[in-house]
């Protein structure tokens, strides 16, 4: 006899762990058109990198997020848009933090007063799972923990003109981050009380707590020099660069290309040098792989017409592309002055029209695949090289071309991501610059390596750093 078996759900947790992310503020100081929670960061909002810490989180069961007034379906578009689960509630915040906090409050009327409540600010994309661990362990034992970190800095207070009035003792301050912890029915207490003076200035729950309930103990647990607040643009850029470090570093612990099994892989630039060590490692991982160059079936990325009969040809014998890498480059290195118009004309067509043709080409079949976009750019990117310097200007424009592919693209569900090897041994570097030490070269089986573990990522808009101490 047969007998379905249907699992009951479980049993919610009788004390859940609920994480309030606030993204009320509009962000004055920011200076940008929207709020600076939903400005872009590597190719997705602020606000997603922060919810996506949550939802990842094997600690937390609910999301509840606080927006602006307006922008309740922007983020329930993201929720949707990237799957998430644990979003339970989006509601809208107020003129200041605590008012936001307080409309966190009412919407979890219905939790139990025992619930550990994780309060972060959106504005804090780069939070980190321990430090999540460790304000959850410290809630075992207290009914509030503040995430903080030491004073790097001398802090000094001023009197009204400006004058110095005392200098701290550094090595008793902290710098306060979030999350903060709280038990539900403490924070209830403590923003009920306050709400009768008022919450106007209250920029820290904490604080709140502090103001209004003296006598709770408040602990603290160290945070991360890296969960930095985003407040102006400088630190835009420099959260960009931190995820792009932390993407480095995760797909080169990385050891699994299992994700290639299957896939459909067309190569550009495939016959030598990175490109073939690319289209070989992929082949070898169960990947079927199509390569295509000027040595190999007369491809010439700078002929818009063989790329898209190229890619017509790729999807016809296997019904999709799943990824699209393109590693072609020319190099001439030599005094710009020196550079003949044929040859300038040859670098830019090679490195960045033709980039952008393939972009063009491969989007309607990405688009169908949810697939992903590898560009290359190099080192000489971040700061132009004499001698090739028609080279770095294309290579940083690539970057710039990649970064906006993942923008315009990520509501057809395609990823663009860059790859910036550093000096790597192949046959164009050894055309331009002769023998060179093999120990001062990375090996392209390296490069290609990272190149495929970063298209089986989930990331867009990131370059990712190849280097040979992180080889």
């Amino acid at each position: 006899m047969n007998v379905l078996v249907i699992d009951a759900p479980p049993e919610p947790s009788p004390t859940p762990v609920i994480a309030v992310v606030l993204a009320g503020g509009r962000g004055l100081r920011f200076g940008s058109e929207v709020p600076k929670q939903f400005v872009k960061l590597a190719g997705r909002m602020v606000i997603e990198h922060t919810v996506e810490v949550f939802e990842h989180s094997p600690m937390v069961d609910q999301i509840v997020v606080v927006v602006p007034s307006g922008y309740e379906d922007s983020l329930w578009d993201a929720v949707t848009r990237n799957g998430w689960r644990k979003v339970g509630k989006v509601v809208a915040g107020g003129r200041d933090r605590a008012d936001s906090t307080a409309s966190a409050i009412v919407a979890l009327a219905d939790e139990s007063a025992q619930a550990r409540v994780l309060v972060h600010d959106a504005a804090r994309p780069l939070l980190d799972q321990p430090t999540i661990g460790r304000c959850l362990e410290a809630l075992e034992r207290y009914d509030v923990v503040d995430v903080v970190v030491a004073a790097g800095d001398t802090i000094v207070e001023v009197a009204g003109e400006g004058h110095i009035h005392d200098i701290p003792d550094r090595s008793r301050l902290r710098r306060g981050q979030t999350p903060q912890g709280f038990r539900l029915g403490i924070l209830r207490e403590a923003y009920r009380l306050a709400s009768a003076s008022g919450l106007e200035g209250a920029t820290c729950d904490c604080g709140v707590v502090r103001r209004e309930m003296p006598g709770i103990a408040i602990a603290t647990v160290d945070g991360a020099p890296s969960n930095l607040k985003i407040t102006d643009g400088v630190d835009l850029y420099i959260a960009e660069k931190l995820i792009q470090i932390r993407s480095t570093q995760s797909t080169q612990h990385s050891e699994s290309l299992e994700g290639l099994q299957g896939r459909v892989v067309a190569v550009v630039g495939a016959h030598y040098g990175i490109g073939a060590s690319i289209a070989a490692l992929a082949r070898a991982h169960g990947a079927r792989v199509h390569g295509a160059s000027r040595g190999a079936g007369n491809i010439d990325i700078t002929r818009r017409h063989d790329l898209e009969a190229f890619l017509a040809g790729v999807a016809a014998r296997e019904g999709r592309i799943d990824a699209m890498i393109n590693t072609a480059g020319l190099l001439i290195k030599k005094p710009l002055v020196l550079l003949a118009e044929g040859e300038m004309e040859r670098i830019i067509a090679t490195n960045l029209t033709g980039a952008i043709h393939l972009a063009q080409a491969a989007h309607p079949y990405l688009r169908q695949s949810h697939g992903c976009l590898v560009n290359f750019a190099s080192s000489s990117y971040t700061r132009g090289r004499a001698f090739y310097a028609a080279y770095s200007a294309t290579k940083a424009a690539i970057v710039n071309l990649t970064q906006a592919l993942a923008d315009e693209w990520a509501a057809d569900h395609v990823r663009a991501i860059c790859i910036n090897p550093e000096r790597t041994q192949t046959p164009m570097r050894a055309r331009n610059f002769g023998a060179e030490p093999a120990d001062s070269l990375l090996d392209p089986e390296v490069v290609a390596r990272a190149t495929l573990l970063a298209a089986c990522s989930t990331l867009t808009g990131v370059v990712f750093d190849v280097r040979r101490h992180d080889a």
